[in-house]
């Protein structure tokens, strides 16, 4: 075995007898239950751990993870979590959490070459076609990012709303709610993007005004300059 890969155990052993010694019974209460309230789907980016900005324990949040936190109809992956969050441990939140400086969104908006990614990625690049004439009138490089990144969120969280998954779990009266957050990596929080649909009926009206309240903002942002 690898120093390095030496060096995660032990860490593991600190980590699991520091928290016993600070809090008895902390891994048979986890091991007893998991009953979590939000689902989580972002990306995989090592930056952005879930449960540590949420401030919650494990077993608090059912997590997904994948490059530019992308929902796509044709990812089975995703949507089993989904359907076993939603259907087995009755989420109530399905949280669409993108952050600010994603490579992959930073990929898509420069026609970038990474890979095999490409592929996946091509859902982050019809975002930024679905928006290019608003996104080239915004000059600074980094806002044009920092707005797709926003932009994604809210084109991904739309997707799940209308996942199958989701639909039917609206049909049938079960209470979920999709939202919409990103990141900020350079302060450690979370913002809403107020993209927020509890039943398929919310999700047109909460996709529009998200939508023309980000533009609004970051229109204002581009006309004073950034500070």
């Amino acid at each position: 075995m690898s120093h390095e890969l030496k060096e995660l155990l032990d860490s593991n052993r600190r980590w699991a007898s520091q928290t016993q010694a600070r809090d008895p019974g902390f891994f048979t209460r986890l091991l007893a239950q998991q009953a979590p309230q939000y689902l989580w789907i972002g990306c995989a980016d090592s930056r952005v751990p879930a449960s540590e900005i949420l401030g919650l324990l494990p077993g608090d949040v059912f997590v997904h993870r994948n490059v530019a936190n992308v929902v796509v109809p044709s990812d089975l992956n995703a949507l089993s979590v989904m359907q076993f969050a939603i259907d087995m441990l009755k989420v109530r939140h399905v949280i669409v959490v993108g952050h600010y400086g994603c490579g992959g969104v930073t990929a898509a908006l420069h026609d970038r070459r990474i890979g095999l990614a490409d592929n996946w990625i091509r859902h982050v690049h019809d975002v930024r076609n679905k928006h290019r004439t608003w996104l080239d009138g915004i000059e600074d490089d980094t806002l044009r990012l920092d707005a797709l990144c926003e932009l994604n969120v809210l084109e991904q969280a739309h997707n799940a709303c209308a996942t199958t998954v989701v639909q039917d779990a609206w049909d049938r009266g079960q209470e979920v709610i999709v939202h919409g957050w990103v990141y900020g990596l350079h302060n450690g929080l979370l913002e809403d993007l107020r993209i927020s649909a509890g039943c398929a009926a919310e999700v047109a009206p909460a996709y529009g005004m998200a939508l023309g309240a980000l533009k609004t903002r970051f229109d204002a942002i581009r006309k004073k300059g950034r500070p």
